[in-house]
């Protein structure tokens, strides 16, 4: 238990280190293209036999710049964060109620487009997969944190999505990065902040999560998966 609590937190800790670039695309004054004809469409890419479309890595993005998100959700609602890949598409609920204020500057980052593009930088069999850094380094952040403590009954069990943080920041700090439990248990302290519950598409998740090598620590993947688009809806 204590050795995959410490194994955790040593590739969490890159999580809000440095500050993360602005998410906010540049706009073009080109006129719109028109739709290629048949004859010139792209091919579709072929898949790996695990179901995931090859992807090259994107371009790392600066840390820092993001302002943090204002307002808050409504508890009274539900809201869905949808997360489209390139193994493949699933979805959480924001656990609003634990997390007021991690939900809400998360799903600030989402509609700002923030996460499209970012990859699962960290991949450790059994455990968890873990994204959102703009650098891609797992050293990266949104220039900004908060602070929601998790309850001490906290669990951190299989579809649990919640935020990394560094070894030296409190309980329940956040900036942009997440990770989502991939193994029946992660065995972990009531440390980090409760971002959601996989509602939709664990087996996607679990597919994703054989994408490492068991052996390595660092958790570093074996095939490149892209945050192709990420929603909020409620």
């Amino acid at each position: 238990m204590r050795h995959l609590a410490l194994t955790l937190t040593l590739v969490l800790v890159p999580l809000a280190a440095t500050g993360c670039g602005s998410s906010k695309a540049g706009t073009s004054s080109s006129p719109a293209a028109s739709a290629p004809s048949t004859a010139s469409a792209p091919a579709k890419q072929a898949k790996n036999s695990n179901g995931c479309t090859p992807e090259k890595a994107p371009p790392a993005r600066k840390s820092g710049g993001e302002s943090k998100p204002k307002g808050k959700l409504d508890p009274k609602k539900t809201y869905t964060v949808t997360v489209e890949t390139n193994c493949g598409t699933f979805a959480f609920k924001l656990d609003v109620k634990d997390s007021p204020d991690t939900t809400a500057a998360f799903a600030g980052l989402v509609k700002r487009g923030f996460f499209n593009g970012l990859i699962f930088h960290r991949i450790v069999p059994g455990f968890v997969i873990q994204g959102g850094d703009p650098s891609g380094t797992g050293q990266g952040g949104p220039g900004f944190s908060t602070v929601d403590p998790p309850p001490k009954h906290a669990d951190y069990k299989l579809g649990v999505v919640a935020m990394a943080k560094t070894q030296t920041e409190p309980a329940g700090a956040a900036g942009s990065q997440f990770f989502v439990v991939t193994g029946q248990d992660a065995q972990l302290p009531p440390d980090y902040a409760l971002l959601g519950q996989v509602t939709k598409g664990i087996d996607v998740v679990q597919k994703i999560g054989q994408l490492g090598n068991p052996t390595d620590p660092n958790g570093t993947p074996t095939q490149t998966v892209v945050m192709k688009k990420v929603t909020v809806s409620g």
